[in-house]
Parts: structure tokens; sequence; C-alpha cells
């Protein structure tokens, strides 16, 4: 299964609850985009529910949590680190073994990225790094999606070719985005994020771009 059902999500900064307490339930097959205005909430949330299914989901944060010393390779491959032992994972980085090789170098393609592999992630333009970020969620192979901003450094047509990507590999899916136009046409449910509380919450066939302004 890849919905949940969580309530009181709550989290405070410096003696100041920043969020909540809300509840936020998400079926399976759902595509929900966070939106709201810089600073209301939507990155403390996507960290709220990962910490309640982390081993569900497959995580994008905003600061993309890129290991800078190592390749693209072994960040991309670091997405599935829990799904072999320490040998297995000690042996990968030496020398990988072919399948991982390969899997790994067919998500990098897809994302244009192929000739680097073997780069430095250190040495990446910041689009660049968001497409490895993107590719290690990816490689998870997990049912749940949680995204912050995954396409905030990427130009218009990379951007949807994105989000498209991300639709067609995850059942399940929520992401917090800034470009209400992409929200509404890659989730299928949009929830409004307003000072730490959700001040909106329904189906994106049912809203338009006005209708989510007032969040801003």
């Amino acid at each position: 299964m890849s919905g949940f059902d969580l309530s009181g999500l709550t989290a405070s900064f410096g003696g100041e609850r920043v969020i909540g307490p809300l509840s936020l339930s998400v079926r399976e097959g759902e595509r929900v985009g966070l939106v709201g205005r810089s600073g209301a909430g939507k990155s403390t949330l996507i960290r709220l529910v990962y910490e309640q299914v982390e081993r569900l989901a497959a995580l994008v944060p905003q600061d993309l949590g890129l290991v800078n010393a190592l390749p693209v390779f072994h960040n991309v491959y670091m997405g599935r680190l829990d799904a072999h032992g320490n040998w297995y994972n000690m042996v990968t980085l030496v020398r990988p073994f072919t399948r991982d090789s390969r899997d790994v170098k067919s998500l990098l393609s897809e994302l244009g990225m192929t000739e680097k592999a073997w780069m430095p992630t250190a040495s990446l333009s910041g689009g660049q790094r968001q497409r490895v970020a993107i590719a290690r969620a990816l490689y998870r192979q997990s049912g749940l999606l949680l995204a912050d901003e995954p396409v905030s450094a990427l130009d218009g047509p990379l951007a949807h070719q994105v989000m498209t990507l991300l639709r067609e590999r995850f059942k399940t899916s929520v992401i917090a985005l800034h470009d209400v136009e992409l929200a509404l046409e890659y989730c299928t449910r949009i929830v409004g994020i307003q000072d730490g509380q959700i001040a909106l919450d329904e189906s994106s066939e049912k809203l338009t771009p006005a209708d989510i302004a007032p969040l801003y």
C-alpha cells in the first residue's frame, strides 16, 4: 500500500508552532500537489510525513541530500542502500555489479544525464543535482513519492519531462510545488497550506489558478 492516514502532525521552532496540528490522508493512486507561499509550512509537512512513512517512501528533499564527495552513480545507488547488506554496498563503492550499473545508467539516460554517471556530484549545476536526486528517488522503486520542489531548478520543457516521469513511475505522490500551473496539470488533488494549516483541499479538476492565488 502506498497511501497513508496521519493525524496530529505538528512542528515548532524556537518555541513557536509553525505547522499543525493537522491531519492528512492520502489514498493510494492520488497525486497531491502541496501549494502555498514560501514559509507556509510545505517543507515541514513533507518532512513530518516522511518521518512517519519513511520505509514506504522515496524522498526528494528541497536540499536534495546529496553526498558531494561521491560520484553521481553512487548518489543514485543510495536510493536502495537498505535493500542490500553492508558487504554488497561496500563492494559497490569499488566496483558496481552489472545489474545495478545498468539500472542506474538507464535512469540517468532518461533524465539526460548519461555522461555524468562518474562525475563528482559537487561539480554539477543546480539543475543537474536536482535530476540526480530525482534519479535516486526513482531508483528506490517505491510506490510513494514525497518531493519538495523537485523541478524548481529545471527549465520549462525539462520540468514537464520530469513531472511526467514522476507521474508515470509513482503510483502515489505528495509534491510541494511553487508553480501552480504544474500542480494543476500533474496532480489530481491540491492541498493548500497557509500559516501552517490546510486552507484548501480540492480535486485539481475543480480548481483554476485564480482559486489558488489567495494562498499567495
